[in-house]
């Protein structure tokens, strides 16, 4: 049997489409933002409508509340989704709605997406305060829950202190090294380092806006990068979270980068996706991964583990509660 393939960060424009091609790309498991900025009732709905797809599309797809569910699907021929947040929006102020969420299937929450949040800053506020007291008791609770704690989009301050406070490993699931891709949220040597240190992961992202040379950057390139990133952190510390953001409108963009906080400028240009590089259109790009791991020296086994076997390992650790 293959070894599993995962990709633990999808925002896409659902589709039967899109499942089949998860299934034609042998994905185990694929990690789905439910929200950005939405309210607790929102998120509501978007789970009913996640319902409404397992169950109209159960040939393709099943729910992942527990890792054993991932091993289920795949048995099955289907793929599992996680259910996740990106924005801690939906729980409010209110912890208990925590396991409110994860009765309801939520395994996945940023602590912060871009600003300050309740729980700590974001990576493009002008000062990093650090995890809030709010954000070291929602902490304690997802270790708890068994809820993974996400720390992409969070500033480097409020990410080192979630790496301290948290009593379980936990993961950026979505970003690339700043010294491959300087600017922006990427993760430093340091980040890395102490990700690597308390058993987290990594999930190497395929946005164009997080690649060296944007949309134009070649597989060889990623790869490279990759096994620069397996010389910090060890190889059993990579996956991969593609952020792939298929079939979505451009209107989406803005909405995600700003929600409805910020008045836009009718004067600006109004924000695009970027085009995915030619050989990571979708998720069949797996393919195309394995090949260029395999050809920049990752043996059968190492390329295994970034592709999915890593990710496998430690949801099972992960999507658990507490002992």
């Amino acid at each position: 049997m293959d070894a599993i393939r995962i990709d633990f960060l999808q925002f896409c424009n659902w589709s039967p489409a899109i499942f089949a091609q998860w299934r034609a790309a042998r994905l185990g498991a694929v990690h789905a933002t439910v929200a950005y900025h939405l309210s607790f009732r929102a998120v509501v709905d978007g789970i009913v409508a996640w319902n409404r797809r397992f169950r109209d599309h159960a040939d393709l797809i099943a729910p992942a509340r527990v890792a054993d569910d991932i091993d289920r699907a795949a048995a099955a021929g289907r793929t599992a989704v996680v259910l996740g947040l990106q924005n801690p929006m939906a729980i409010e102020d209110d912890l208990g709605l925590l396991a409110v969420l994860h009765d309801l299937g939520i395994r996945v929450m940023q602590l912060t997406y871009n600003n300050q949040s309740l729980l700590g800053c974001g990576w493009a506020e002008a000062e990093d305060s650090g995890l809030t007291r709010m954000g070291r008791e929602v902490i304690r609770e997802m270790n708890r829950l068994g809820m993974l704690i996400d720390l992409s989009h969070a500033g480097e301050r409020t990410a080192l202190d979630a790496i301290a406070h948290s009593a379980r490993p936990v993961a950026v699931t979505h970003a690339t090294p700043s010294d491959w891709r300087p600017g922006g949220r990427q993760v430093s040597p340091r980040l890395m380092q102490a990700l690597a240190a308390s058993g987290g992961i990594l999930g190497l992202s395929l946005y164009p806006h997080h690649l060296a040379d944007g949309s134009a950057t070649t597989l060889a390139a990623f790869c490279a990068m990759a096994a620069r990133a397996a010389e910090t952190m060890g190889t059993e510390r990579l996956g991969i979270g593609s952020d792939l953001c298929q079939d979505q409108p451009d209107e989406a963009v803005q909405w995600m980068r700003e929600g409805r906080w910020m008045r836009p400028d009718p004067a600006a240009p109004r924000p695009r996706f970027p085009a995915q590089p030619e050989w990571f259109a979708d998720s069949r790009g797996f393919d195309a991964l394995e090949t260029g791991l395999r050809d920049i020296g990752f043996s059968a086994a190492e390329t295994g583990m970034i592709l999915g076997a890593n990710w496998h390992r430690f949801l099972h650790a992960s999507l658990r509660p507490a002992p």
